[in-house]
């Protein structure tokens, strides 16, 4: 692998484990290192980092506080 992508995944935590947890991107980056902005696609989405995952993340958290709202308000009456 070329000392420039493994310097940046070192930095990377979160690359890091990805690659760890899928090995076969070691593979591809020694032989293709032009792929690093996917493994970082690939990273984003096993994680849950990207836009939708984490606006439906927030959305089922919205939906949570609501719920428990509805519970504490029945309580009341």
């Amino acid at each position: 692998m070329e000392p420039e992508t493994y310097h940046f995944i070192q930095q990377r935590e979160d690359l890091w484990m990805y690659i760890r947890k899928h090995p076969e991107w070691y593979r591809y980056l020694t032989r293709e290192p032009h792929r690093i902005n996917e493994l970082e696609k690939n990273t984003k989405e096993y994680f849950g980092k990207t836009f939708p995952q984490r606006l439906e993340k927030t959305s089922q958290n919205i939906q949570m506080v609501r719920l428990l709202m509805q519970m504490a308000g029945s309580w009341n009456d």
